[in-house]
Parts: structure tokens; sequence; C-alpha cells
């Protein structure tokens, strides 16, 4: 089996507790080396400022190839293209590029009056600067929005025209899914890389809910086999197994890299990373 290259997801911290957590986080994943780690945006652009800091401080403290999200949400054209400058001016040149979540109690997303009307209008805009490698988000299964797995595809393919030169999905339970995706994509002439989103579970309650808002299928056998783990004390045993048997049938299908949603929170992430033989090779700049 090759052993697969490797990306994180981080939160921007919003406060000093959450500082640390993320250091820490950073401090655990940073030897194994990732393509890259990627900062997010809040829903609703909430986080937009915390998410430029972050940013800006990763990529001058740990020497990491750091990517920002960006997103269309409350925020006109010129606003974005700004934030999209700042992040320039600041040495990052890695955007994941999202039409983004609607402020939370909102009935959905509405363009501001003089803002990026979709993820493909902010995608043309950050390409025509020259500026950026651009990523996008993909979905194996149907976006909430969307009318099917179809639809996704064909406007995974409108984002991929417009600029963008990497999908990374949203995460799933089962590999099945993810590959009958890929087939589909490339049935419809889609060439760029799509990355397989992983998210180790560290809390199943928790994992369940985000599936289910974000519209992932939970398996029944993931279900009982969780409430039989929780029943014994043995989640975190199972978390590490269930996920590292999933990369490993990612990667037994093809698959050459994996992004984990970290949730700012390292160790299983390192664990599973540890097991398909991602090992330590570098050690964090300037640490202080």
């Amino acid at each position: 089996m090759i052993t697969p290259a490797v990306s994180f997801e981080f939160f921007p911290p919003q406060n000093l507790e959450a500082s640390f957590r993320l250091w820490d986080t950073v401090q655990v994943l940073a030897p194994l080396a990732p393509r890259f780690v990627s900062v997010t945006y809040g829903a609703g652009g909430t986080t937009r400022d915390l998410t430029r800091d972050a940013v800006a401080t990763l990529h001058k403290s740990s020497g990491l190839n750091v990517a920002a999200h960006l997103t269309c949400v409350n925020a006109s054209r010129a606003e974005t293209l700004a934030i999209a400058d700042s992040f320039a001016a600041a040495g990052v040149s890695e955007i994941v590029a999202l039409r983004g979540d609607p402020p939370k109690g909102s009935a959905g997303f509405e363009a501001h009056p003089d803002g990026f009307a979709s993820s493909v209008e902010l995608i043309a805009a950050l390409a025509e600067t020259g500026k950026f490698t651009i990523r996008v988000g993909a979905y194996p299964e149907a976006h909430p929005e969307a009318a099917n797995t179809a639809a996704d595809v064909d406007w995974l393919k409108r984002k991929l025209d417009a600029g963008a030169t990497e999908a990374l999905t949203q995460f799933f339970f089962e590999a099945e899914t993810f590959f009958r995706f890929r087939d589909a994509c490339a049935k419809a002439g889609i060439t760029a890389p799509i990355t397989p989103g992983i998210l180790p579970i560290e809390n199943w309650t928790g994992a369940r809910k985000f599936a289910l808002r974000c519209g992932t299928s939970v398996p029944a056998w993931l279900d009982d086999a969780f409430d039989k783990a929780i029943r014994d004390g043995r989640q975190d045993l199972l978390a590490t197994a269930l996920c590292t048997e999933l990369c490993s049938e990612l990667i037994e299908g093809g698959v050459e890299n994996l992004h984990f949603y970290t949730l700012n929170r390292p160790e299983l992430t390192r664990d599973v990373c540890h097991a398909l033989g991602v090992a330590p090779r570098v050690q964090l700049e300037n640490v202080a």
C-alpha cells in the first residue's frame, strides 16, 4: 500500500484557550509534512478576521503551506477581493474558495447586493488575479440544496473550469461513496484531482448530527458499532480502527491524497496517519 500525502483543516481560534489548542494541534501534526493546511471560515463569514489573522500567523510562524478559506457570504466583491489581497500580501498563495454557509437562523444563502452570487463567480475573479492556487469543495453525496448528485458533479465541473485546480470533498463514512462520485466525475470529463475529506470521529453524537446537517448518509452498521463501543468504553479504539480502514480502502482504490478535518483535536488524526505509514519528517520552524 502506498503512503498517502496528507493535508489538514483547522478552525480559527475565537479565544485565548482556543489559540493554544490550535497551536498545539499544529505542533502535533506539522511533523507529518502535510501538503498544506487550511483554516476555515465560520457560517455567514463570522470568523473572517480571525481566519485572516490565523492564516497570517501560521504562515509566518509554522513554515507550513497555509491555505485560507474564502467565501462569498455577507461581503461585497470589493471586500472579498480585498481580503484575498491581504492573504497575498501576507505571502499566502493558496485559497479554498467556497460559496459559504448562510448565517445561522437564515432561510438560505442570499448574495450580497454587490457581492459574488456563487462560488463560480468568486473562483473566476480569484483566478483572474493570477495570485492564487484555488481549491474548491465537492460533495460525494448530494449537497442539501442540490437536486441530486449529478447536479453537484455539473457544478463542480463549472468551478474547475472557472480556474480551480483541485477539489476537496465533504466527509463520508464508506469508501464506495467516494468511488461512485469519482467515477461520475470522470464520466463528466473532470480530470482535476479530487481529494477525499476524512472526518476522524472524536465524538459520535456530534459527528452524527454534523453528518445529518451536511446530507452525509449514516449507515445503520455505524450506529450499531458506536452504540456498542460507547457502552464498552471502546469508542476511541473503534474510531481509530474505522478511520484507518476507510483510508486504507481509499488508498487501495487509487487515492493518493487525503484531507483530514481535524476539528483542532489532532491526536486521532495523528494516530490514523501513523497507521497509514505517514511518519514524522519535519519539525516546526520558529517554535517559541
